[in-house]
């Protein structure tokens, strides 16, 4: 947990526009299930990317998966040419998400609150929306944890009274 704390640190202190989604999306809600990367959606203005590079570059964002040695180039101009990234870095792995199914940033974020995770304040999606966005993407792994989702939020409604 310490390599993903450091990883949203170096995030909230460049001021980096974006919403947690995922796995620790679903930790923040209550979730008992293990992660083991950070997901984004990331705000795409120029301003942001140049945050966003600044943020990561000390600590060697690499395609995950790519063979070692293959020429990658960090920097607005990748991020502009690129949507999606699935990075390792000195401090974790990180999803960096233009967009998912449900939308990018500015489709997300009427349907984000703000949480303390990992002595962070970071934005995260709702429940409902984490649910919808889990339920959209349709992978195995999206569908397991959504029965989980649904009890918390069931949990939620019962204590509230709606």
């Amino acid at each position: 947990m310490d390599e993903l704390r450091s990883l949203l640190e170096a995030l909230a202190e460049a001021g980096v526009e974006f919403v947690l989604v995922g796995g620790l999306a679903a930790t923040a809600h209550g979730s008992a299930r293990l992660t083991y990367d950070v997901d984004i959606v990331y705000a795409r203005t120029p301003e942001n990317m140049d945050r966003l590079v600044e943020a990561l570059a000390p600590h060697h964002p690499y395609l995950r998966g790519a063979p070692p040695g293959l020429p990658f180039r960090w920097d607005r101009r990748t991020l502009e040419n690129g949507l999606n990234f699935t990075l390792t870095t000195d401090l974790g792995a990180l999803d960096l998400l233009g967009e998912i199914p449900g939308g990018d940033y500015d489709d997300l974020l009427p349907d984000t609150i703000v949480v303390e995770l990992l002595g962070q304040q970071v934005r995260c999606l709702n429940l409902r929306r984490l649910i919808a966005v889990k339920r959209a993407a349709g992978r195995p792994k999206d569908f397991e944890a959504i029965s989980e989702l649904e009890a918390i939020l069931d949990e939620e409604s019962d204590l509230s009274g709606r």
